[in-house]
Formats: structure tokens, sequence, C-alpha cells
């Protein structure tokens, strides 16, 4: 097997930062009020700013695929032209189109020679299955090199005028109407960008490169209901009906498009679970927290660190706060990007040293997915 090094990490996110006060400005105002929830939410995740792309008018300024493609064309240095790209692995949540796929898209925007490519898809964890296709085509020799990436481009998917229709019909029921908690959640939660990854098989000669030492990746859905979704009803059975047995009629009143998180079973099981597979990963890889230096949680929300340092306490793992390293209030939670976004500002402002080593997790609340990576800096 071949070793596989991190040898670029750049990023692309759209327009100016978007700051608390403006984000109804963007995402627009349901039934014409100011949200109810909108400041509780952002209390508990600590968020500052954050970028869209799209302008005040809801008009786009990218799609999907421009984003991705933008990290990508910043890999392009001297010492590596797209021209020798060898896979393109691309994860996202949130794709400009249900066909083609999402990296067959970026392809094509790039107009790139013709390349091995791969499209992964569900949410936080789409841009790390990304990444570990990536990782183990180089690892095995399948390819001398790869590009991964995670985006998305949620802020269409979050305005005002796609909750119109539910939003009317309940002003119609009652006096004081008020969109679904669950709804509205994520309004206030996601944004938009992307980030990518270039894998070889060699470290760069004049700069630091990290080194995979492994990915374990795992997912709970076989014992866990659906906690974050869009393009299905769930019933008070977990029974679910898809977006294709609706009506047009039925979709835009029901806002089945929408996403929802199912914030109490994310509260149940987001942390336990997590913490869970960490300690088995532990286990398996006779891995010691101790020797890492930096630890870079993808955290949806700021208000999950003090369970997740309680959780550490708790389960005698050795990683102290000051070793954490976090971007989530400047940058905003961008999915599938979120973890690349934390790689790429770490490794470009040149903290790292030769030496250290760097524990990745992400988690994926959808229905309970984890990503554990360990890199050493070279």
């Amino acid at each position: 097997m071949n070793k596989v090094y991190i040898t670029n990490i750049q990023k692309f996110l759209p327009n100016k930062g978007v700051k608390n006060d403006e984000m109804e400005e963007y995402l627009g105002y349901i039934n014409e009020e100011k949200s109810r929830v909108k400041s509780i939410i952002l209390r508990n995740n600590k968020i500052e700013n954050r970028y869209y792309a799209i302008t005040k008018s809801g008009i786009s300024t990218h799609t999907n695929t421009e984003l991705t493609a933008n990290s990508i064309k910043k890999i392009e240095t001297d010492s590596f032209k797209l021209s020798e790209l060898e896979l393109l692995s691309c994860g996202t949540s949130s794709p400009d189109q249900l066909l083609p796929s999402h990296a067959s898209m970026v392809h094509g925007e790039l107009g790139l020679h013709n390349i091995e490519y791969s499209s992964t898809t569900g949410s936080c964890n789409s841009g790390m299955l990304a990444l570990k296709h990536a990782y183990l085509s180089v690892l095995a020799g399948n390819t001398e090199n790869a590009i991964a990436t995670g985006s998305e481009k949620v802020s269409t998917w979050l305005h005002a005028k796609n909750y119109k229709e539910e939003a009317d019909l309940l002003k119609k029921l009652e006096d004081k109407p008020i969109l679904a908690f669950q709804k509205e959640f994520l309004r206030w939660m996601l944004s938009d960008g992307s980030g990518a990854i270039l894998l070889q098989n060699k470290p760069n000669k004049n700069r630091l490169s990290l080194e995979i030492n492994w990915i374990e990746i795992t997912s709970y859905a076989g014992k866990n209901e659906t906690c974050m979704y869009a393009g299905i009803e769930i019933n008070d059975d977990n029974k679910i009906k898809p977006w294709r047995d609706f009506s047009e009629k039925e979709l835009a009143e029901k806002s089945i498009l929408a996403l929802s998180q199912n914030t109490r079973v994310l509260g149940d099981n987001v942390i336990k679970l997590g913490l869970g597979f960490l300690g088995e990963i532990i286990l398996k890889r006779d891995f010691d927290c101790s020797t890492i230096s930096w630890f870079l949680p993808h955290l949806s929300s700021m208000y999950f660190e003090k369970e997740i340092i309680e959780g550490f306490e708790r389960m005698k793992f050795d990683i102290p706060r000051e070793k954490w390293f976090i971007n989530l209030p400047n940058v905003g939670n961008v999915g599938s990007a979120s973890a690349y976004l934390m790689l790429e500002e770490l490794y470009n402002t040149g903290k790292i040293k030769k030496g250290e080593k760097i524990l990745v997790m992400v988690p994926e609340s959808a229905r309970f997915s984890y990503t554990y990576i360990l890199l050493t800096a070279v």
C-alpha cells in the first residue's frame, strides 16, 4: 500500500460575510414577520458570521457546482496542475440537480480531461465519504492523486419563499401561526461554501504535508430513527412517505422539501454515539488520545461543546479544550464542507508543526453516522 498525503487544501466562501442581524434580509421573512426562535437558536449555536451564495433579493450568485469548482481551481499551483488530476470525488447534501451527479457536474464546470469520478451524498459525512474514496484510491495505487471536496448551497433551500404556502395555510387555521420548530431550526444553522483537498502518494518537497494515518467511518442507522431529513414526511410510527407520493399542492402546503431536524432525537444521540465510536477506535487502533496536538470537531452548534468536554472526562479521553481548533463562529455550519474549512484554516495559517498529530471528528445527525481521521504533519 502507498502512503497518502494531503498536500494542499483550499476553500471558497461566496460573497461577503453575513452577520446575525442581517440573516433575514437574505433568507426572507416567513409571514412577513421576524422569526420568534432565531435569537434562541443563535444564542445556543454561537455562530456570528456565515456566507450565502445569494443576494438580499434571493437571487443566486453561485450554484453548488460553481462553489465546488472555485475551491478546486485554487488547488492548482506550479507543482500541481489540474491537467494531472486522476480522480475527482465530491460530497454534498445539496446538489443543484437530481441528475447528473454532483461530481459529474463539477467535472463539466471545470472542463477537465477524462477522469475517474465519484459522488457521495448524505449530510455532513458526505464530504468525509468523498475523502475516504479518494484516500483509498491513492492508498491502493489505483491513482497517484485525487481531489476530494465537500460543499453546500443551502441558502436558496432555506429561503422564506419555500415555506410560504405552508405559512399561508397555517395563517388560515390559527390566529397566531408559527412554522414548526423542527423546520425553522435549520434556517439559522446552515450556510454556503466549499472546500477541496488534494491527496498525493508523495509529500510536498518544500512545504508541510499531512499524512493520513487512517479514516474510520461508521453508521448507526440500523438502530436509530431518522433525525434530519428533507423530501419525506415521517409519521408517529416512524414510517416515511416520500416526496414522489405527494401532489404538487401537498409538497408546497406541507413544505415537504424543506430541511427538518428532530431536535429531541439529536440531543439524545449525537454525542453519546460519537464518543462511543471513538472508544471503539481507541481499542481497534491502539490509539492514545494524549498523543494528538490538535482536535478538530465539526460542531453543528457550540451548544455541544460542554457536552463533549464532559463526555471526554467521563470516558477518560485525554483531549483537553486547549487542543481544540474550531472556526464555526466565523464561517458558519457548512455541513459537508465544515471539516474541510477547519483543516484549510489550520493548515494554511501555519499553526501546525512537523510531527504533530491531528484528530478530526465529523458527526452526521441525519441518521447518525460518524467519521474520525488521524493525520500526522510531515
